[in-house]
């Protein structure tokens, strides 16, 4: 009996083992991802509506398969080659009754007719044409071949060039071309009766004078050459750019206006070199790189071709108001704000569209500064190339949130409700909303409202619903909503907790929902488009070994900050903390993003990094610090001209709570975060160097002068003309500040935050003979590790530096 007994309590506390998940080490989270299970990815509706297309890799392959499901049954199939060639969706444009999508694929344009199941090849030339639309009479695709707009005939195939643009010098012969059948040009015989010395001249005089049969021929020749003027087809309009980039070539509803930008590249903008010391060829190769904030920017501008009138004239931007307005930093130097106001000049603007009404009565522009301080929609007159304002957008900080575009990039969610009213959206309140702006009585009306975001915008097919993806009930929430272009109260589609990234079906019966929660990777699921239905899973990715382990579900939590703001961060209590009570905050890069929320991160590592961290005894802390997306202009703007300035100070508040309301021992702190996360983990072992014994700073920006325009302008200007705010904001001028233990890891191939930077800030640590600081280079590293073995090699070196740090 007691040996039955000891077998059995054996059994019993074999199974116990098994089911108690391994512990986590580095080596096991940071391999190739595909450990984990592969998440659906690229979800695409067919034209017609009734397959869901998706990669996905359940086989763990070397590359990610293409599988659809049907409306009707959503077992997964992989998609054989010919249906990949001939079925599988491009990105296109539709027909106004929904019917038919044009759109272009390897180089070549393709017309889909839906309700009849045919496609047909408009296009098969070894010339790449792209940008397919429909002309407004729907009758023409048009399409751009070089830098051209082409047009072709449904009911003909009749092709037909619109425009021809020429580059090359002026007065070259590329851009002022002669003879050819569109070209023109006069006889030869006429052509030299003009030329020659005046000798010459003088003889051919002398025989028209004295011979009839001369006189006749001169006569039956200039009548020739006027009856082949008469005949010659119509000479398409030659428009010399020089050697400027021809863009946005587009073809007004009624035929008439053809609008177009020119980009002018500018001169003297030095470029980085990125070495490459790991190369196929055994040699170090350069990799030509970007250039610094504030070299010299491309400018553009926008033209209207009347082709009524034969007549080209650019769109008139000196009227705009506040085109001359300067930004108020610029107070703070007072040099350099009278030589500005002497020079009186107006901003370089980008313009975007014309965005046409479909009567073709109307177009609007969306014009931006290229300070990115301003944002206007105008109504434009084409007929004259001037602008009438309906909306300006002014931040002092800069332009942008989501669906607004900003800079040089986009005109943001915009378009047309019908012929007299304009959607777009706009952070006047605070938060990006939808309005509706009345273009005839230059009214506007805000259609949603409220402390959140609308993140993704679309108006439906019959144009008389908004759908829109937003945090209503939380900033960490994402859902799918529908609202009527009128207004009223948002309608909620999804309903499941977490992340919803919603694809609707082509004809707005269903939904593809990319599904995932804190510590559940994304899956597919499908739902009827009304609100309540409830949502089918589609896949199942998570492998078993991802599975065995009990993920934590981080605490999200909300705590004031010193300025009396609300912070929210994600929260990783060890259930048997360590004796030295020590905690580690992880500060997520991208400055602009949100890290803070209810489904699964982009920094899946790190999570699982996190976890590591809580089972090895340490209170975690992964903060939305002030810049982070998600939570409205006020919080994006927040660090404008000092990054590292309330950015920083959230962390060493959300430390503060951690002493205070979870027993962590304040001088057992420390910090890690790549890209802007390494910027602030710098800032804050330099600044703060008294509230963090540790940090792990990777690809870290040193210096803000040495990164790229496009980023660094909005937020700090330009160097040269607000260096205040560079100082403040750059690591390698607050280095002597270091006393605690400090690791820097970086790709030596990185070609966004280039390795130059933290080479400049060793050579500064060294000149100012501190010792308690590392560098790990990666020499095949780009921005974003790659190989499995770099980040093993990273994370190791970081958990190292926090047992020997912080549990002392």
């Amino acid at each position: 009996m007691n040996k039955l007994f000891t077998l059995l309590l054996l059994a019993a506390c074999g199974n116990s083992f098994a089911q108690t998940p391994e512990k986590l080490t580095v080596e096991k989270i940071m391999r190739d991802p595909k450990w984990m299970g592969t998440s659906p990815s690229n979800i695409k509706w067919s034209d017609d509506g009734k397959k869901i297309y998706f990669n996905w890799n359940p086989e763990n392959a070397d590359r990610d398969p293409l599988y659809s499901i049907t409306t009707g049954d959503i077992k997964p199939q992989k998609v054989g080659i010919e249906e990949r060639r001939t079925s599988v969706p491009g990105n296109g444009t539709w027909n106004k009754k929904h019917t038919e999508k044009v759109y272009e694929r390897n180089g070549d344009i393709y017309l889909s007719d839906i309700k009849g199941g045919k496609t047909v090849q408009l296009t098969n030339t070894t010339d790449r044409e792209a940008t397919p639309v429909f002309s407004g009479d729907e009758n023409r695709i048009l399409f751009i071949k070089g830098d051209n707009l082409f047009a072709v005939k449904l009911n003909t195939g009749e092709l037909t060039q619109l425009t021809n643009f020429t580059h090359g010098a002026a007065g070259s012969p590329a851009a002022s071309p002669a003879g050819g059948r569109r070209g023109g040009g006069t006889s030869t015989t006429l052509a030299a009766q003009t030329g020659g010395t005046e000798q010459d001249r003088w003889l051919k005089a002398e025989q028209v004078e004295l011979f009839d049969v001369i006189k006749e021929k001169n006569k039956n020749e200039k009548a020739d050459a006027a009856e082949r003027k008469e005949l010659q087809p119509k000479k398409l309009k030659d428009i010399a750019v020089g050697e400027q980039v021809v863009t946005s070539v587009e073809l007004s509803p009624d035929n008439r206006y053809v609008t177009y930008r020119l980009i002018k590249q500018p001169e003297g903008a030095k470029t980085t070199i990125v070495p490459n010391y790991v190369t196929a060829s055994g040699f170090t190769e350069d990799i030509a790189n970007r250039t610094k904030v504030g070299a010299p920017q491309a400018t553009s501008q926008t033209f209207v071709f009347d082709t009524q009138r034969d007549t080209l004239y650019s769109v008139i931007t000196s009227d705009i108001p506040g085109i001359k307005d300067l930004p108020d930093y610029v107070k703070e130097y007072p040099k350099q704000l009278e030589e500005r106001t002497k020079r009186n000049e107006d901003r370089k603007v980008n313009v975007h569209g014309p965005y046409w009404s479909d009567d073709a009565k109307n177009a609007i522009v969306i014009v931006t500064a290229q300070d990115n301080k301003d944002r206007w929609i105008m109504k434009l007159d084409p007929a004259t190339g001037k602008l009438s304002i309906l909306d300006r957008q002014r931040d002092e900080a800069w332009i942008g949130g989501p669906g607004i575009g900003g800079g040089g990039y986009s005109g943001g969610n915009v378009g047309w409700v019908d012929n007299t009213h304009f959607y777009y959206q706009s952070e006047a309140s605070g938060y990006s909303h939808v309005y509706v702006a009345d273009i005839t009585t230059n009214t506007k009306k805000q259609l949603t409202s409220g402390k959140w975001e609308v993140q993704s915008l679309d108006l439906s097919n019959d144009k008389k619903t908004f759908y829109f993806t937003a945090n209503i009930e939380h900033p960490g929430i994402t859902n799918f909503y529908r609202l009527p272009v009128t207004g009223g109260a948002p309608v909620k589609l999804t309903g499941m907790k977490g992340g919803n990234e919603t694809e609707l079906s082509p004809d707005e019966k269903w939904l593809a929902i990319r599904y995932s929660y804190s510590n559940k990777p994304w899956e597919l699921y499908i739902q009827p488009n009304k609100p309540g239905a409830k949502a089918i899973q589609v896949t199942s990715s998570e492998s078993a070994e991802f599975k065995a382990y009990p993920w934590r579900e981080p605490q999200v939590i909300t705590f004031k900050n010193r300025y009396g703001s609300d912070v929210y961060a994600r929260l990783y209590v060890p259930a048997n903390p360590d004796p030295a009570k020590p905690a580690v905050v992880f500060v997520h890069g991208a400055g602009y993003l949100q890290n803070v929320h209810y489904y699964w991160s982009s920094y899946f590592r790190e999570y699982m990094f996190n976890n590591l961290l809580a089972e090895q005894g340490y209170t975690v802390l992964d903060i939305d610090y002030t810049g982070s997306s998600g939570y409205g202009r006020d919080w994006r703007t927040g660090i404008y001209r000092h990054m590292g300035g309330k950015d920083l100070t959230d962390q060493v508040d959300g430390v503060k709570l951690l002493v205070e309301k979870y027993g962590v021992n304040p001088k057992h702190v420390g910090l890690y975060g790549g890209s802007y996360g390494g910027f602030i983990t710098l800032m804050a072992m330099f600044n703060e160097p008294d509230v963090f014994a540790a940090g792990g700073a990777l690809r870290s920006v040193t210096d803000w002068a040495h990164y790229n325009h496009g980023y660094t302008a909005n937020i700090l200007n330009e160097p040269y003309n607000d260096e205040k705010a560079y100082r403040a904001s750059s690591p390698i001028y607050f280095a002597n500040g270091l006393k605690g233990h400090l690791l820097m890891a970086h790709g030596m191939v990185d070609q966004n935050v280039n390795f130059q930077d933290i080479v400049r800030l060793t050579q500064r640590l060294i000149e100012l003979h501190k010792e308690n600081w590392s560098l790990a280079p990666y020499p095949v590293e780009d921005h974003g590790f790659v190989q499995p073995s770099s980040w093993t090699d990273e994370y190791k070196r970081i958990l190292n530096l926090f047992d020997t740090s912080l549990k002392k």
